[in-house]
């Protein structure tokens, strides 16, 4: 089949389904009158002053009430991450706490927690936190012995 064919088909198609009414058109179709007469069906069912009205007052309170819950909730969100971050610190073995995801059971269980750090550092070592220990020579020393000019040119003499 040409283009040109196709291009004919296809309009014979659209004509037939254009003219057709809900008695003749094909099956699986439907026709913009029978669309219209769904909509004007649905129309009358949805009495928007129907008795299932609340009072303006009574539909205020409540949303004002639920703005208030949402905004404790996302108060009470906020604080359980800085809780997890705190947490995360205290364990000294991450050098950034807010590398370990929260995760609510972290706050419940101490395990769960060292577990988390354990995987993480397992997965990403990159992560622990460098502390030096021992003498890295800085900070404060005990005092040296004086240094006396004439005592290292007699070590230097021998």
């Amino acid at each position: 089949m040409t283009d040109d064919q196709m291009t004919e088909a296809a309009e014979r198609d659209i004509e037939r389904v254009a003219d057709a009414t809900p008695e003749t058109a094909p099956e699986g179709v439907t026709t913009t009158d029978a669309l219209e007469d769904e909509r004007a069906e649905g129309e009358g069912s949805d009495d928007p002053s129907g008795d299932e009205t609340f009072p303006r007052e009574y539909v205020e309170k409540l949303r004002k009430e639920n703005a208030d819950a949402r905004v404790k909730a996302k108060r009470a969100d906020d604080l359980a991450a800085r809780l997890h971050t705190a947490l995360v610190a205290a364990t000294g073995r991450l050098a950034d706490p807010s590398d370990l995801p929260f995760d609510d059971a972290h706050l419940e269980d101490e395990d769960a927690l060292n577990a988390a750090v354990d995987a993480l550092l397992a997965r990403k070592p990159h992560l622990a936190s460098r502390r030096p220990v021992g003498s890295i020579g800085q900070g404060a020393t005990a005092p040296a012995d004086s240094v006396s000019l004439a005592g290292i040119l007699r070590q230097n003499a021998r």
